[in-house]
């Protein structure tokens, strides 16, 4: 049969003509995939139906990078922060998770409402599978009881909502929205009634923050590039009035503002200052007859080295300011006199927001996605730690609840996956693509983009052996089971093997697998040690013979009933029936069979993890897909265990630990327990 479908890819939104053709002839099959033909033996195996579901966890991570006011801590004592698609609620002292899921794509700002129970959330627009859009929307929430309340905006925010506030002066009746579009529009919505009050054209520049003034919800502030504006709502229309810097240089952006106890306006800006605005008569002179009062700068303070990221204002009128080159949070006096100060670590980056849990202990949020707990007497330390750009490389410890990660930031992160935290992490040279362990446990092998790979001491974390394959980046590693051989595949187009002996500390060049016409992409080996099956980039099946000299062996049928170690290649007769109609052959990026054998897990390039049973020959075979990364999934594996699955995105530099519960039978009316809707579900995240 043919299926001929046009699909969207979600990562590049590029139209793509997929073709689909499955040709069943005797014991083989052939599949097709843009129009090339893939050969798989059907094994002589019975296969039985038989699933068990996860159920979500624990994120790993914070949107640091490029968040603004995204942090806020709840009278729970519960830090309330966002990653991919997910906002956390994050229990400081009992160290447990809940989750806010009801997001399509990437949120992008929040904001808390004056009862500080309730919280505003808006998200990216975006695309699904098909191409259909995935409009942009702000959700306001119960944080007690995690139920939508309100959804405000639907289609009505072009790409995106950059920020949100809620007014004040009324209780938070009100709702501001600054979208992502060209022109930035400013928008103004009724909470209960969920209607737009007003919109207008903020400005082409990029924007940054926008609050009602504390005292009067008709008067709303925005910042941003080369500007700050004073916005006057009456009678459902909008006046702007920019602030002049008259004498005072111009920054080239203002970074954050904030209300000081007297009403006055505190802003910071990227040439380290704070500037104190206020109202002014109008200058006759200078404006001519007519003019109307203005806003400008009374007073300028310094403050940081580099730009000032973030102002937060204390209940006794103090003034915490955050500075990005210089890492320092400073405490200020009502009238600015400086009071306290503090450099948090270089390791996390510079700070991006501050909130006050009282008025000693602090949560700061970094630049290098980290989130940090401390007072100024006794500095800080991470409760919350990620990757802060694209990953690619999971691997799962052998023995132990460990598993590791690596990626184009450069660093190596080993984790607990039981307490839920970072145990370490290495900065490399370059940017590591994937990795395996050594089946004793003791080391670790990464490979690099460049061709080279590094094998890594899991207690000294110290480089105890290099080696280089060709000048191209490295794709798998893969181990043999009995720890004899590494299998290191390269976008050379080859398979090198290498001897390991003294326990995973000494490799020696075996032999090379010449054969693939593209890029290795998987590649997985017997149980016995001595064959690997392997996948490439033009979609490839290939079967060798290792100790008989990397052979490849030209009869595959031979290989239809071998059993494998490990299954992660996502071409084989035993994971046909992952593929969707209409596939491509790029849109599944990693798959992994659990240990038990009974279920395989796939990653795909729309920003889902689906479980599938194992074996999967069946085509549109029912599986279960989950929601949570708001980029493509790169990797996907299980625990030594089973007993949860870690789920890795791209761009959205977020880890996903699900918990791995159900029965042994496959039940198609079997859904996942969101973990954000019960109480009762131990969910930590990664503490220092």
């Amino acid at each position: 049969m043919v299926h001929d479908v046009c699909t969207m890819c979600a990562r590049c939104a590029h139209v793509k003509l997929c073709y689909f053709l499955i040709c069943i002839t005797g014991q083989s099959i052939k599949m097709f995939i843009r129009g090339r033909p893939i050969t798989m033996y059907r094994s002589s195996s019975g296969f039985y139906l038989r699933l068990t579901a996860p159920e979500e966890s624990c994120y790993y991570g914070y949107r640091g990078r490029d968040g603004r006011a995204n942090l806020y801590f709840l009278p729970t004592g519960e830090a309330v922060y966002f990653i991919a698609c997910v906002i956390v609620l994050y229990h400081i002292k009992d160290s447990t998770q809940r989750h806010y899921r009801k997001h399509t794509d990437c949120v992008r700002s929040l904001a808390l409402h004056p009862d500080k129970v309730r919280v505003a959330s808006g998200q990216m627009a975006g695309v699904d599978k098909d191409g259909k859009p995935l409009q942009s929307c702000v959700h306001i929430w119960d944080s007690n009881t995690l139920v939508t309340l309100q959804q405000i905006g639907l289609g009505t925010f072009q790409r995106g909502v950059g920020s949100l506030a809620f007014s004040s002066a009324d209780s938070g009746g009100f709702l501001c929205v600054i979208d992502d579009s060209t022109e930035h529009m400013l928008s103004v919505w009724d909470c209960a009634k969920e209607t737009k009050v007003a919109e207008i054209k903020s400005t082409n520049e990029a924007v940054f923050a926008v609050e009602f003034n504390p005292s009067d919800s008709n008067n709303i502030i925005t910042c941003g590039k080369s500007h700050v504006y004073f916005w006057t709502l009456s009678g459902g229309q909008f006046t702007k009035k920019q602030g002049i810097f008259g004498k005072y240089k111009k920054p080239k952006f203002i970074q954050c503002f904030a209300f000081g106890l007297t009403g006055d306006v505190l802003t910071g800006d990227s040439e380290g200052n704070i500037l104190t605005w206020g109202k002014s008569a109008a200058d006759v002179k200078t404006l001519g007859k007519g003019a109307k009062e203005t806003y400008q700068i009374m007073r300028q303070t310094r403050a940081h080295e580099g730009s000032v990221f973030t102002l937060c204002t204390l209940q006794d009128g103090a003034l915490l300011s955050g500075g990005g080159k210089d890492r320092k949070i400073i405490r200020w006096s009502a009238d600015l006199a400086p009071e306290r100060e503090c450099e948090i670590p270089e390791k996390f980056g510079t700070v991006r927001t501050i909130a006050a849990m009282d008025e000693e202990e602090l949560l700061v949020g970094t630049t290098r996605n980290a989130i940090l707990r401390g007072t100024f007497s006794d500095g800080f330390l991470a409760i919350v730690q990620g990757h802060v750009d694209e990953m690619w490389g999971l691997a799962s410890h052998p023995s132990q609840s460990l598993f590791l990660t690596c990626g184009h930031d450069r660093q190596v992160c080993l984790w607990e996956a039981e307490e839920h935290r970072l145990s370490w992490s290495v900065s490399l040279e370059e940017y590591g693509l994937c990795a395996d362990f050594c089946p004793n446990g003791s080391t670790v092998s990464v490979g690099l983009n460049t061709g080279r790979w590094v094998v890594l001491d899991l207690l000294t974390q110290e480089v105890i052996s290099e080696s280089v394959d060709g000048n191209e980046q490295l794709s798998v590693m893969r181990y043999s089971p009995d720890g004899n051989f590494l299998a290191v595949g390269s976008h050379d187009n080859f398979i090198y093997i290498y001897n390991v002996t003294e326990k995973g500390r000494r490799y020696t060049r075996f032999g090379k697998c010449n054969g693939h016409s593209s890029f290795i992409t998987h590649l997985d080996w017997s149980k016995d040690g001595r064959y690997i099956m392997s996948n490439s980039g033009d979609y490839e099946i290939l079967y060798w013979d290792i100790p008989g000299g990397c052979k490849l062996l030209r009869n595959r049928s031979e290989s239809k009933d071998r059993e494998w170690a490990s299954f992660t290649c996502v071409l084989g007769f035993h994971v046909m029936g992952v593929w969707l109609e209409g596939s491509d052959g790029t849109d599944i990026n990693a798959l992994c069979r659990s240990h038990s054998e009974r279920i395989v897990a796939v990653a795909d390039d729309f920003c889902k993890v689906h479980l599938f049973q194992f074996p999967c020959p069946k085509l549109k075979a029912p599986s279960h897909k989950y929601d949570g990364h708001g980029s493509h999934v790169t990797n996907v594996c299980f625990t030594h265990n089973d007993s949860h699955l870690l789920s890795m995105g791209g761009k959205d530099t977020c880890i996903l630990q699900w918990k791995v519960v159900g029965g042994n039978r496959w039940d198609s009316k079997d859904k996942l327990g969101s973990a954000s809707s019960t109480s009762t579900s131990s969910l930590e995240p990664p503490a220092s």
